[in-house]
């Protein structure tokens, strides 16, 4: 038990050389900046992961899946719209505001739901990870989300009509998993010490936790998203490639590292819904966010504008999920079509020049998929009634 509260010890202590630069107690150079305020970023997601996990014990299952994939990428949301807010005085980094968004969105897919399908067939030996029918519900949301994307790229924009239709998936999609059954949560590690105290001072060690990191998350994401952007300029790093891809694995690393223990541990329904509904978040609120935080940040409703480099880009993170959804539609997610998403993801994420081609090839195997599991699509739309 000991052991464990050091865990909670350490990470706390991994906060502190980005709390005292960002409160300027000392001067140091763009790389110390986006390395040390990556570190504190990192240490407070695991924290709040934790904080989520423990949550579980006080809402419905359902929900409390969707809250802990919600609170588990929230550090992506902060920094996300830090770049947004910054596009408002310089307007590059609405690149980078886009960037990090399909980065986050590819990422979760491409490495995340592969990963637990081969920690699984590496523990177990099995060659599959099976879902529950009630995700079912999840599957058709996804797929409503991915089509509506596809508009993005066509008119160059992100609207605030966007925000509204997005905002409204998501809460159908919330409101109807508040409604699940529920059932006793499987914590691990530090979460399950905090899960095993007493209601009251469960309660309040969980609400300092997550005010505690959401305060770190809040006061270095956004000189982070800076620093990240700075230091590429002086290294001669593309800093398109480290805002979509350094900066979102740094913000989701520590619910990569929950699913992976959840799957270690047999637990592979809870870890691969967790990350199917934290799809679902990122591709609707932090996508409808964008135009939002853009909007308040130059004083006026406006869309946030893509050129042509985001406009592929977006096109294929919305080609990407839905290949995914298609795989999913059977309610599982094979060895075969782990590797084949992560496959493709290798390929855009290493030849950025392929993106277009590899979007229709997910396209183009997502009708393949799709023709071939048409059976399930009833049973998933029967989801959406209940």
């Amino acid at each position: 038990m000991r052991r464990q509260w050091w865990w909670v010890v350490a990470v706390v202590a991994l906060t502190v050389p980005g709390l005292i630069m960002r409160l300027g107690l000392v001067e140091a150079g763009h790389v110390s900046h986006a390395v040390f305020y990556g570190i504190a970023i990192v240490a407070a997601a695991f924290m709040l992961s934790w904080a989520a996990e423990v949550a579980q014990l006080d809402v419905s299952q359902g929900l409390a899946l969707a809250l802990l994939a919600l609170i588990a990428v929230l550090p992506e949301y902060v920094v996300d719209a830090s770049f947004a807010w910054l596009a408002a005085d310089k307007p590059e980094y609405v690149h980078y505001a886009v960037a990090n968004m399909t980065g986050a969105n590819r990422l979760l897919i491409g490495i995340a739901w592969p990963l637990v399908v081969f920690v699984v067939w590496f523990r177990f030996r099995r060659t599959r990870v099976e879902l529950e029918p009630e995700h079912g519900l999840e599957l058709v949301v996804l797929a409503a989300a991915s089509l509506y994307a596809f508009t993005m790229p066509l008119k160059g924009s992100i609207s605030l009509i966007d925000f509204v239709v997005l905002l409204a998936m998501f809460v159908f999609y919330i409101v109807r998993v508040a409604r699940m059954p529920s059932e006793e949560p499987h914590l691990v590690g530090p979460a399950r010490l905090v899960g095993e105290l007493v209601p009251w001072m469960r309660r309040t060690v969980m609400g300092a936790m997550a005010l505690f990191s959401g305060a770190v998350i809040l006061l270095v994401a956004h000189p982070f998203a800076e620093a990240l952007v700075e230091t590429g300029t002086s290294l001669g790093i593309d800093e398109f490639m480290l805002v979509q891809w350094v900066a979102p694995l740094a913000s989701e690393a520590p619910e990569f590292v929950v699913v992976i223990l959840f799957a270690w541990r047999g637990m592979s329904t809870p870890a691969l819904g967790t990350l199917v509904s934290s799809k679902i978040n990122q591709w609707t609120l932090l996508v409808g966010m964008l135009p939002v935080v853009y909007s308040v940040a130059l004083g006026g409703p406006t869309s946030l504008p893509l050129d042509t480099r985001q406009q592929h880009e977006v096109f294929l993170t919305a080609a990407q999920s839905m290949f995914a959804m298609a795989l999913l539609l059977n309610l599982s997610l094979s060895t075969k079509g782990a590797a084949m998403i992560f496959v493709l993801f290798m390929v855009q994420a290493v030849f950025p020049e392929t993106r277009m081609v590899v979007g229709f090839v997910y396209l183009f195997l997502a009708v393949v998929v799709l023709v071939r599991t048409r059976h399930h699509l009833g049973p998933a739309f029967r989801q959406i009634r209940g």
